[in-house]
């Protein structure tokens, strides 16, 4: 379900070369940031870094391309 949003005209700006340069859309580049703010909010303790690194495995794993870590 999508619902239209008013954002400021310097954030859809900043978007729009970020979305360029990591192949995303103006959307989903903002729908990223968004994610990784949220995360990073509820995780103050992590650093960016490994918030991007954790995305990755999980990614990887939706795929099929990764391999789970077993502990122990």
């Amino acid at each position: 379900m999508s619902t239209a949003v008013r954002i400021s005209n310097s954030l859809v700006k900043e978007a729009k070369i970020n979305a360029k340069v990591e192949n995303r859309s103006i959307t989903g580049q903002i729908e990223y940031w968004a994610k990784i703010g949220k995360i990073a909010e509820e995780n103050q303790d992590i650093p960016f870094s490994f918030i991007k690194e954790i995305l990755l495995g999980l990614e990887q794993l939706d795929s099929n391309e990764g391999v789970e870590y077993n502990f122990g």
